[in-house]
Parts: C-alpha cells; sequence; structure tokens
C-alpha cells in the first residue's frame, strides 16, 4: 500500500515539474517578441535619417556652386541725372547690357535755382569746394555681386557732380572695372574722370571715359558699349 502511494506522489510529482517547465518555456519566448519588433523599428528609423541627411548634403552640394556663380560676374549701370538727359542714356546702356540699373538720388533734391549757373547758388558752391560730399538716399545693397559697373553722370563746371564722389566713396571698388560716360553740351570727360579714378583704390580697373550730348541716341551708346568690347564680357 505504502509502495502504492509512493508511485503515485511520484507521478503527481513529475507531472507538477512538467507543467512549470512548460509555462517557463512560453514566458521565455513571449518575452523576447517585443524586444525583436523594437530593434526593428529602431534599424527602420536610424535608414530613413541617413537617407534624409544625404538627401540634404546632396541639394546643398549642387546648390553652393550656382549661388558662386553668380556672384561678381554682373553689370550694374549707375548714374546721377538732375536734368534727365544721363538718365536716358543711363538706361540705354542697361538696356542694350541687359544690366541692373541704380539711381545715385539726393537726400536734398537739386531745383532749378540750384542749377543755375553762375549765381552762386547750391551747384555752383559744391564744384568750388572738392571737400563737399552731398548725401545719397539708399544704397546699392547687393555692390558685391557686380564686376563691371558703368558710371554715368553730368559735367557741372567741368568736373562731376560732388555726389559722385560721395558715392565712389561708399563703396569698396577692389578688383572691379569702372567704365566713366558723362553728358555735356560742349566739354569733354577731361580731367571728371581722373579725379574719380584718384578716389578709388588701385586695384581698380578704370577704363577711358566717353562724352555725349543731349539726345544721343540709342545705336550710339550701342556703338560705344561694342567699341570697349563690354558686349562680350557677360
Amino acid at each position: 500500500m505504502k509502495n502504492k502511494i509512493c508511485i503515485v506522489l511520484s507521478f503527481l510529482l513529475l507531472f507538477i515539474m512538467t507543467g512549470c517547465g512548460n509555462n517557463e518555456a512560453q514566458n521565455g519566448v513571449e518575452s523576447t517578441l517585443p524586444q525583436t519588433e523594437e530593434q526593428t523599428e529602431q534599424s527602420t528609423d536610424y535608414e530613413q535619417v541617413g537617407s534624409g541627411t544625404e538627401i540634404q548634403k546632396s541639394s546643398e552640394a549642387v546648390s553652393e556652386p550656382e549661388q558662386e556663380s553668380d556672384m561678381g560676374t554682373k553689370t550694374l549701370v549707375v548714374y546721377f541725372s538732375a536734368t534727365g538727359t544721363t538718365k536716358l542714356l543711363a538706361e540705354y546702356a542697361a538696356e542694350i547690357l541687359n544690366a541692373d540699373l541704380y539711381e545715385i538720388v539726393p537726400e536734398d533734391p537739386y531745383t532749378e535755382e540750384d542749377l543755375a549757373y553762375y549765381t552762386n547758388g547750391r551747384a555752383d558752391q559744391e564744384q568750388n569746394d572738392p571737400y563737399i560730399r552731398p548725401g545719397i538716399s539708399g544704397s546699392v545693397e547687393n555692390m558685391e555681386e557686380y564686376n563691371t559697373i558703368i558710371l554715368g553722370y553730368p559735367i557741372w563746371h567741368g568736373q562731376a557732380p560732388r555726389i559722385i564722389s560721395t558715392f565712389l566713396e561708399n563703396y569698396d571698388f577692389s578688383e572691379k572695372t569702372i567704365i566713366p560716360f558723362c553728358t555735356s553740351h560742349s566739354s569733354g570727360v577731361g580731367s571728371s574722370a581722373s579725379n574719380l579714378h584718384s578716389l578709388c583704390s588701385e586695384s581698380v580697373q578704370w577704363l577711358d571715359g566717353e562724352r555725349f550730348a543731349s539726345g544721343t541716341s540709342r545705336e550710339s551708346i550701342e556703338e560705344w558699349l561694342n567699341s570697349i568690347s563690354i558686349l562680350n564680357w557677360e
């Protein structure tokens, strides 16, 4: 009788131990599933981030040379015109060259009385004093983009208006090319250009200027630009 009881208890104990082992094995399998899915998700996220970074770098590599190619390869036509004569010729030049156009606008506009010759008016007084620098309204914000400047102005008492000196002293024209032209009834460009040239650094290439009369045609401006080969510079 005792032997039968021992045998039954032995089978019961073996059954209990086998059931516990199966539960532990099941628990062990289940505990590894979340970890495997998490690792897979992390791997996918990393590849997406990596791909985005590579695309961004590739885009930057394409855009930077394009930006650099636009720097320092443009022409700017700059002019000062109190009566409109120089303005028209500057507009011709900008149209022919497909260049940007900038007007030098005085902070204190000139009146007819200011411009009257030999009346000791404002223009007479300014031209008699080489150190006067009339103020300019506005500025060229992107001057570094231009490598060629076409500079137009009228002749006042044999010289460029002092406001042109203000303009030249307000910017760094190092390594740029400046090509002046003037308008007048009879006076040539004369010493006006050389006096302006002295206001710039030695690295500026200053070409010979040209004088034009009132009513100069667009064709004449184009012929002049062709004569200095600027149409082939762009």
